[in-house]
């Protein structure tokens, strides 16, 4: 068959099974298994496709169908505006987490004069290098991001699950940032505070964490793509959604700098909650909508 007739029979096939943005999950698979851009996709549309490609798209429509999520039959995502490598066992980056990096930019543009480019502080003017880290850093989206946007920084990121620090790894890798992210299999930020390989790296400037924060009740009404694919483990934080928050906002207390920032992504309706829980050492909280209007992050500064 040709591009165009294959892709109307994905999706009628991936709508019939009642895929979200069915169409595009349609276009984007077969762009892969074709190996080709979107210019090409609609430049070509009789042309027809060997067989070889055509079986592979004609299972990874199945896949789809079945549940499995795109990102994951293609290998990636795209996030702040370059491409990730993802796969099962760890969590795909979404829009929402972007704000996440907009508010850590922010708050440090708030706290350190500007250099001559006007982009920031230069590692001779703050007399040593801006020390990040990202808690629970999956895929190391926000790891490397930062570590794009603040080329003087250094980043720790934890994460508790091997897989994707093996899949963090390689996003690091493959934008040449190996060397300024150290990857730690550890829950939150324990290794900072037992000291050992970490302890130099304390204080830190800036701590990042999208964590998990959906309640058990919550669990069966979330997606089946997350429900039946994504890790539990990067998703579930126990009873109230709650869990995770406390002790990593106790332990931020401990290894922040004075000025230092913690930037947290939240689930929605948890701002209020979240906000609740920073106590006496921290200052200047606030809290930001993503796109669709929720409450998404909140931020406090270390007193």
């Amino acid at each position: 068959m040709d591009v165009r007739t294959t892709l109307q029979q994905a999706m009628a096939d991936l709508e019939r099974a009642r895929v979200p943005s069915h169409g595009l999950a349609a276009e984007l698979l077969l762009l892969h298994a074709l190996g080709r851009d979107r210019a090409w996709l609609y430049a070509h549309p009789e042309e027809e496709i060997p067989p070889g490609e055509a079986e592979s798209f004609s299972r990874m429509v199945a896949r789809r169908a079945a549940g499995t999520p795109t990102q994951y039959l293609t290998g990636k995502q795209e996030f702040w505006g370059i491409e990730f490598s993802v796969g099962p066992g760890v969590l795909i980056p979404r829009p929402e987490t972007e704000h996440v990096v907009e508010v850590a930019l922010d708050r440090l543009k708030s706290r350190r004069p500007p250099d001559d480019s006007g982009r920031g502080l230069r590692r001779e003017r703050l007399g040593r290098t801006l020390r990040i880290v990202d808690v629970g850093t999956g895929s190391g989206c926000l790891a490397v991001a930062l570590a794009r946007e603040i080329p003087e920084a250094r980043i720790w990121a934890t994460d508790i699950s091997r897989a994707a620090l093996a899949i963090a790894w390689h996003n690091s890798v493959r934008y040449d940032l190996e060397a300024r992210i150290e990857l730690i299999e550890a829950s939150l930020l324990t290794p900072f505070l037992l000291g050992g390989q970490s302890e130099n790296a304390v204080p830190f400037d800036l701590i990042v964490s999208n964590p998990p924060y959906v309640a058990r009740s919550e669990f069966e009404s979330l997606a089946r793509e997350l429900r039946e694919h994504e890790p539990k483990e990067a998703l579930l934080a126990g009873e109230t959604g709650l869990e995770v928050f406390r002790p990593l906002i106790r332990q931020a207390e401990k290894v922040l700098t004075p000025g230092g920032a913690l930037v947290l992504e939240v689930g929605a309706g948890q701002a209020a909650e979240v906000r609740a829980l920073f106590g006496e050492f921290w200052k200047d909280i606030s809290v930001i909508r993503d796109l669709a209007g929720i409450e998404r992050v909140v931020s406090a500064l270390r007193v």
